[in-house]
């Protein structure tokens, strides 16, 4: 079986990734995420990941309202931290793959070899038109048609002493990248349409997935890995999950109830409103459990005990080699987690063993 491998996304967005005005709210700050960053590495995980955000939900907490830079948050990270992989995001359609190759060089050497590319076809349209770097003329395949020749170009860049490239939307005429990096960065991307699979197959080394169950999961890992394959290539998948771990799992559940209880309704709306769904249906909460609704992604909660029965049931089952981990509240919860927790889970400690429902993977 494939070492698994565990990383935090890091809250450079205010509010983190609890969308409630009960739950704790981490600032958008460089010494919150910096503190976040070492205890990650405290706790023994392999990988800290920082998204790219250019514009909030409003609502009620201002979700996301205020935001950090993933590149230079990365870099800065990659000095106060020793081993954990420093992943940072590029939205392509933001940034040439010119001065990305330069940027991702100059953090290869920062982080001795620890860098990695989260690479996102930009698809939300507010964030982009807000700045005139919108194309309306890009369908989701022109997208992925742009990202792929993106990708091209800085692999070129990263291994050439000089490119000429005329394609459909990038001209180079011999374009000069040097130094390479001594260590090719990881690439990652997220998506599990058809056209974001292939993709993935074709030009990164892990695959970030979501489904709305655990089979779809499986399904979507058993996909991208079989597609890579056909290219002769191997590829790593990931999924996102929010854990709430308390002493008991009855306190775990009270303080998952407790965030659900503020969830920031308008905010909510408003992002899925940014991710093209219509008014009616972006309007429609979750009547089984209102509670998910302030949670971004699958959650877990429990006692530590519960908590790593959980993951590693989500692991065994879903066919994933990773997990990207969030928590509430990243200064409080990253200690126990890692000293109760994360020891297991890098001992492969029972594997199946099951914890009743188990974890719920959220679309």
């Amino acid at each position: 079986m494939t070492e698994r491998e565990y990383g935090i996304f890091l809250p450079i967005g205010n509010g983190g990734w609890v969308m409630s005005t009960t739950a704790p709210h981490p600032e958008a700050t460089y010494d919150y995420n910096r503190k976040a960053a070492v205890l990650a590495e405290e706790a023994g995980f392999d990988f800290i990941m920082s998204m790219a955000k250019w514009r909030g939900y409003g609502g009620s907490t201002d979700h996301w309202g205020q935001t950090l830079e993933s590149i230079t948050l990365m870099a800065a990270l990659a000095e106060a931290t020793t081993r954990v992989k420093i992943w940072a995001t590029v939205h392509t359609n933001l940034i040439h793959p010119a001065v990305a190759a330069k940027m991702f060089t100059t953090l290869d050497q920062i982080s001795n070899g620890r860098s990695g590319i989260n690479i996102v076809v930009g698809a939300y349209a507010r964030e982009f038109s807000q700045m005139g770097m919108w194309r309306d003329d890009f369908d989701h395949d022109t997208r992925y048609r742009y990202t792929e020749e993106w990708v091209e170009v800085l692999e070129r860049l990263w291994s050439e002493d000089s490119v000429t490239h005329h394609g459909e939307f990038f001209t180079l005429d011999d374009a000069q990248s040097r130094p390479h990096p001594a260590v090719h960065p990881t690439l990652i991307s997220a998506g599990r349409s058809p056209r974001g699979l292939d993709f993935q197959s074709r030009y990164v080394d892990g695959s970030f997935l979501t489904a709305a169950d655990m089979p779809g999961l499986l399904e979507n890992s058993l996909e991208v890995k079989e597609l890579a394959a056909s290219h002769g290539r191997q590829i790593k998948t990931y999924s996102m999950l929010t854990v709430v771990m308390e002493e008991t799992d009855a306190r775990a559940e009270a303080r998952f109830r407790e965030y659900g209880r503020g969830v920031d309704t308008e905010g909510i709306v408003n992002m899925k409103l940014s991710w093209g769904l219509p008014l009616e249906k972006a309007m429609s909460m979750s009547a089984d459990r209102p509670e998910y609704e302030a949670f971004q992604t699958a959650v877990v909660m429990g006692s530590p005990e519960t908590v790593h029965e959980q993951i590693d049931e989500l692991m065994e089952a879903s066919g994933i080699d990773g997990l990207m981990i969030v928590f509430p509240d990243y200064h409080a919860d990253l200690p126990p987690f890692g000293e109760l927790v994360m020891p297991k889970l890098q001992a492969g400690a029972g594997a199946g063993a099951g914890a009743g429902a188990g974890a719920e993977v959220a679309p």
